[in-house]
């Protein structure tokens, strides 16, 4: 059985770089035996390199990669515990789904009778009983995927890695596969590492979640903490929509922005500190404007289905509030906050990067500009 508090990963102080440019440099991290842990964040910020470096594609330049205590670092791919699914699931489009499922197995000489067992078990487990002869270009992308799962899980890895395996999917199978990926890592007790930039993915899906940018490691938690207590304003901004204001910690439990002093739930900051607040679009509550609420104009309006998406001017920095109270553009309105809808954090590198929703806006707005200029210059050529 599983410990889940027991490391079954560690990388240590690992150094990559390609082309004589760094991606990780002293990268640290524990993976914890039995974890669903996923790797969150944009492209280029050294994700796929980590988890290249676990599987053994990658040689760092410098640091230790153990794996149940003893130093994997020179091991070849192949001889670690380790399966890796890719992007593009590199099935063999000669094999059936059988032979695929089977083919890692009969490389490690398992008997006819163990492999015939075993990929009928799999594809049982990945609901696709029924399907062991069809060919792989018979299959849907979807079914593709569950083929190189249950090939990966026949080889009875100890770590499964998965690199942005449903990225290729459209949207709906994309959330059917991420409730079968859990539910599969759950029955198997294996321990998954995933990789994505999707923050949907990362929240519904793991038990830990690692958000990186820049090779740096910016915040490990639960889905719960990386979204209600995020430590920067990348991180706020990454998870979820986030509107994030420069703030003054007047002392523990009370801070200023937006013109007005609320209470808060933050202490530890010292007074009169300079700090990043955050306040989520759906923890707003929209109320008559009056003196005692921050006040705005509504400036754009997008019904979502269950809600409202509006954007209000509040002295000319834009806030998202998501409602389910229609309120519309031109309109006045106050927006109400109670002590557990404000999120203090400490200044970073990436306050005032993030968090206005005037540069969303802005930047639609030039593309349009540039998009029908275009258009007129093309028309003008035609004539």
């Amino acid at each position: 059985m599983n410990n889940p508090n027991s490391t079954i990963i560690s990388l240590k102080d690992i150094t990559v770089s390609y082309d004589g440019e760094q991606v990780l440099g002293g990268f640290c991290l524990d993976i914890h035996d039995g974890e669903f842990l996923t790797l969150l964040g944009p492209s280029g910020c050294g994700k796929t390199t980590v988890l290249r470096t676990i599987g053994g594609f990658i040689r760092p330049d410098a640091g230790d990669v153990f794996f149940n205590g003893g130093n994997i670092t020179a091991l070849p791919p192949h001889k670690r515990e380790v399966n890796t699914i890719f992007q593009k699931y590199a099935l063999f489009p000669h094999l059936n789904v059988y032979d695929n499922i089977a083919f890692g197995m009969r490389l490690k000489g398992k008997s006819e009778a163990e492999v015939k067992e075993t990929v009928h078990q799999m594809l049982s487990m990945v609901n696709l009983s029924g399907y062991a002869h069809r060919g792989i270009g018979q299959l849907s992308g979807g079914q593709q995927q569950r083929v190189a799962m249950a090939r990966a899980l026949a080889n009875e890895p100890k770590v499964l890695l998965l690199d942005e395996p449903l990225s290729a999917l459209d949207l709906k199978l994309r959330k059917d596969m991420q409730v079968e990926l859990k539910k599969i890592q759950q029955q198997t007790g294996i321990t998954f590492v995933f990789v994505t930039h999707d923050q949907e993915e990362a929240l519904s899906m793991s038990d830990r979640v690692v958000v990186m940018d820049g090779g740096d490691i910016q915040q490990i938690g639960t889905p719960t903490d990386i979204y209600n207590e995020p430590k920067n304003a990348f991180v706020a901004d990454f998870i979820g929509e986030s509107n994030i204001l420069d703030g003054l910690m007047v002392r523990d439990f009370e801070v200023r922005f937006a013109g007005h002093k609320f209470r808060c739930l933050d202490e530890g900051f010292g007074s009169n500190t300079p700090v990043d607040v955050v306040i989520r679009p759906e923890d707003i509550d929209v109320v008559e404007p009056d003196s005692t609420h921050i006040t705005g104009e509504v400036t754009n309006v997008t019904f979502k289905g269950v809600h409202y998406e509006i954007i209000v001017d509040v002295a000319g920095f834009k806030w998202m509030i998501q409602s389910t109270d229609y309120r519309a553009v031109g309109d006045r309105i106050g927006l109400s906050l109670t002590p557990d809808d404000i999120h203090v954090m400490s200044k970073s590198q990436y306050s005032g990067m993030f968090g206005d929703y005037s540069t969303f806006s802005d930047e639609m707005e030039e593309d349009i500009i540039a998009t029908e200029e275009a258009q007129q210059e093309g028309g003008e050529d035609e004539d």
